[in-house]
This record gives C-alpha cells, sequence and structure tokens, in this order.
C-alpha cells in the first residue's frame, strides 16, 4: 500500500470554492453567538497568512464549529477528513495523512499569525497539538505571544459566520527572470528578513525556526553541514522574438537550442506568415511553478546556509556544478540532461518525454511509469516527479534535482521536501530502502494528480539508493 502525502486540494478535488450562506445559516442555528471570537476569527481568515489557502480556512471553520457546539471532543480523523476536508468516504487514515498534514499547517499558521499581524490582537486562539479543539483566551498587555508548542486553557468557545471565505487560486503567469532572481537572493541575504512580510526580525527568525525537525535536518543534512556556496538553478526556457517592436515571441517545447530553432520549418512559417525576416533568441521569461519553488526552497534553506545564489540554466556552467552544492528545479530532459550526466553515479529512474524510465525494474514494477494529463485549457492529470541526489561531477559536493514533465510535478516534489510532516513520510521511506539510515545518494519517485495546474494530491512510489560502481 502506497503512502500518500496531500497537497491542498482546489476546486476540481473535494473542496468547494467557497462556503454557502446554508453553511452559516446552520452553524447559527446550532450554536450561540460571541460577537468577540466571531470578530476574531474573520480576522484570522482574512489575513495574510491565511490568504493562498482556501483548505486551511475551510478546516479552521470546521473545527471552530465544532469547537463551538461541543463535538471537538468526539472528532476522529476519518471524519475531519470527509467533512472537513471533503476526502471521499475510502479515505483511511493508516495509509492517508492528509488530515495530521493539513491540521499541522494549521497550528503552524496560527503561530505565524499572532507572530506577526495578530501579535496585538486581543483574542488569542490556538489548536494544541494532538487534538481537534480549538482553544482560546483573552490577552491582556502582558500576555506572551504564543507559538505552536504553548498550551492554553482550554475554553468552550464562539466563532461563526464565515460567508466571505473563498477560494485563492493559483494564477499562472510568466515573471520576468531578472525580477524573480532579485526576489530570491534578497530573500536568501536576508535570511528571511522583513522585507517579505513586515514584522519584527526575532519573530520572523522564530516563525520559520520552528517548522524545521529531524527529518528535514536529515533530507538537507549534505546542504546546511557544510561551507560550501550553494546554488539554485531554474530553467529559463528559450524562447523566439520574431518582432521585437511588437513583443511577438513564440516557444516549442521541443526546441531548446538556437540551431534547433533556425532549422525549426514551424519558425520558418511563422516568420514568413509575420513577414519578418529576423529573429533573437530571448530567455526573459521563466515559469511560475520554477519561481515558487525556488521561494520555498529559499524560504527554508536562507538561514542555514551562508552562500545561497540563484542562476538561470542557460548561464549555468560546469564548473559552478563541480564546485558549488547545486539544487535544480525543472524538465531535466531538456535543461540539465547534460549535467546528470556527468555525475559520477548512474541513476536508476531517468525522467523522458512522457514519464519517468525504470531503467533496472524491480519484480513487479513496470518499465515506464507513464504521465496522464491534458492540457490548455484544462492542465488536469497525473504526473510523476523524480527527485534526484546525486555526486557533482567531481564527487565532492552534493547535487539534487527536482523533474518532471510539468511544473506541477516538480514544485508538488519541491514541497514535499519543504514541508515537516511530508518529509518525515520521505525520510522513513529512504531509510527503509536503505536499511535503517537516510542513503546518502538516492532517487525518489512520486506521483502527482493536479488540476489547474496545481498539485492536489502527492503520492509516494518509491526510492532507490544510488552507489557508486564497484571496481575491481
Amino acid at each position: 500500500m502506497s503512502t500518500v502525502i496531500h497537497a491542498e486540494p482546489i476546486a476540481g478535488g473535494q473542496i468547494p470554492e467557497t462556503l454557502t450562506s446554508g453553511d452559516v445559516q446552520t452553524f447559527h442555528a446550532r450554536c450561540a453567538d460571541d460577537p468577540t471570537l466571531h470578530n476574531q476569527v474573520e480576522r484570522i481568515l482574512h489575513s495574510e497568512e491565511l490568504h493562498g489557502s482556501l483548505v486551511l480556512r475551510r478546516l479552521l471553520i470546521y473545527l471552530a464549529e465544532k469547537s463551538i457546539c461541543g463535538e471537538a471532543d468526539e472528532l476522529k480523523e476519518f471524519t475531519v477528513a470527509v467533512d472537513g476536508l471533503g476526502r471521499p468516504s475510502s479515505y483511511d487514515p493508516r495509509h492517508n495523512s492528509a488530515v495530521r498534514i493539513q491540521v499541522g499547517r494549521l497550528r503552524q499558521k496560527l503561530a505565524d499569525y499572532y507572530q506577526n499581524e495578530g501579535k496585538d490582537d486581543p483574542v488569542v486562539i490556538e489548536l494544541p497539538k494532538g487534538r481537534f479543539k480549538l482553544k482560546y483566551e483573552m490577552r491582556n498587555a502582558t500576555s506572551p505571544v504564543p507559538n505552536s508548542e504553548s498550551n492554553l486553557p482550554e475554553v468552550e468557545t464562539d466563532i461563526h459566520s464565515y460567508e466571505n471565505v473563498r477560494r485563492a487560486m493559483f494564477n499562472r503567469f510568466r515573471l520576468p527572470i531578472a525580477i524573480v532572481a532579485g526576489i530570491l537572493l534578497a530573500l536568501a541575504v536576508g535570511a528571511m528578513s522583513n522585507w517579505l512580510k513586515p514584522s519584527p526580525a526575532n519573530a520572523t527568525s522564530a516563525t520559520y525556526t520552528s517548522t524545521w525537525n529531524a527529518d528535514m535536518e536529515d533530507l538537507w543534512h549534505p546542504y546546511i553541514a557544510t561551507r560550501r556556496p550553494m546554488i539554485v538553478a531554474i530553467e529559463d526556457p528559450l524562447f523566439v522574438e520574431l518582432d521585437g517592436k511588437k513583443g511577438v515571441y513564440y516557444r516549442d517545447k521541443t526546441l531548446n537550442s538556437w540551431q534547433d530553432i533556425e532549422s525549426s520549418p514551424t519558425v520558418g512559417a511563422l516568420r514568413s506568415a509575420l513577414k519578418n525576416r529576423e529573429m533573437a533568441p530571448s530567455r526573459y521569461y521563466t515559469p511560475f511553478g520554477e519561481v515558487d519553488a525556488s521561494f520555498l526552497l529559499a524560504k527554508m534553506l536562507g538561514s542555514r546556509v551562508q552562500n545561497l545564489t540563484v542562476v538561470k540554466t542557460s548561464d549555468f556552467s560546469m564548473r559552478e556544478l563541480a564546485e558549488n552544492n547545486v539544487v535544480f528545479v525543472g524538465i531535466e530532459d531538456m535543461y540539465f540532461t547534460e549535467e546528470m550526466h556527468a555525475a559520477p553515479i548512474k541513476a536508476s529512474l531517468e525522467q523522458v518525454n512522457g514519464g519517468i524510465r525504470n531503467l533496472n525494474p524491480e519484480p513487479g514494477e513496470p518499465e515506464m511509469f507513464v504521465d496522464q494529463y491534458t492540457t490548455a485549457p484544462t492542465e488536469n492529470g497525473t504526473v510523476y516527479a523524480l527527485v534526484t541526489h546525486l555526486p557533482g561531477p567531481l564527487g565532492g559536493n552534493d547535487v539534487e534535482s527536482f523533474t518532471s514533465n510539468r511544473s506541477a510535478g516538480y514544485l508538488a516534489a519541491v514541497r514535499a521536501f519543504t514541508d515537516p510532516e511530508s518529509a518525515r513520510t520521505l525520510a522513513g521511506e529512504l531509510k527503509r530502502a536503505a536499511g535503517g539510515n537516510i542513503p546518502r545518494y538516492y532517487q525518489v519517485l512520486l506521483k502527482v494528480n493536479f488540476a489547474a495546474e496545481v498539485p492536489t494530491e502527492i503520492t509516494y512510489v518509491l526510492a532507490r539508493e544510488l552507489k557508486y560502481p564497484v571496481t575491481h
């Protein structure tokens, strides 16, 4: 039975886009009104901390209602999954960690909120570990700001009226690579300073340090236990600028060198149709998936790696690969194949067009893990993501790649490796694959369901320990 790691569901999954007025009316009919707590929960629901997460706002509403009505103590993980997160009735808590992951995220978001936006709020709401019942207390002027480990006195709460909660969708767009690099470099150099979200420096540090656990330490130890500089390399796709004055660009995912573009019949036909004899290469844009993934990496490692930089793959050299620790995010067979083949250890799994090829299948394993998805306008389906940790060309540094044929795939893989709950699952599977300890070099295969290019479910498939070839 596979271990399942869940990302946030979106519309098209099991979570509705909005809460209906019926939900609110039912809540009012069953529970008494407390304006103080009602206003506090409304404040949290509309905060920047929960702005981008429909699933966490929905979960907060559900647990608040159950807490107020005296039903939270009887809640079971299955009930929260089906009624609170909209999971199907086939949900099995023994093999599915969606509830634990989302409850853990909500607990941390509440702690983050009170470290920053809510540091002066009169009411403090907390979700204790191991419980589904919310706690709250009135805070006087001298009360300390709680963190995710604090224990507040348990009091029956009255929290409701959430008709304005709406879904925050990921917008698929392109950003100039110079802007992306500037943002991530500022984040890394500032070590998560208050440039991104105004807040006291000590509060910011405490917020992100608290998400680090022993499993993440194990997974990222090669990068944080050294003074070697680290590079995050993100793909910058090659576009053809067909008319510089009008800003006409063309992108073909099969054309990733200027030689291929110059000999392409399709590009030739476009030039003829536009009556344009001139064209030029452009790498001004990068996909949002790489931006999001790189941000997660910088946020997590910015305060733990002494020298962290971001580079475009087109500017990345073999010398940099040999002298730095490197994390690559993107489509390997388009942008990173030569670099991966330079490693002294050969991989067991290989990303190819259409999925992941299993070079050395074990009994019962397929030779190919096939992607199945639709493209625009739906952008839905299933894709496989591959995480590969290898030594550099000279064997003295570490290279880790997060690759897939869709941005939803490698974004999901980065999320899995930067989320404490998911890291626990991955660390456990890697230890089992290597007989007790996380292997020095490895590959992890993940299956990712996505909708509108947003990952909705991440499933662990298998792990491989990679070793130097035996010499005689």
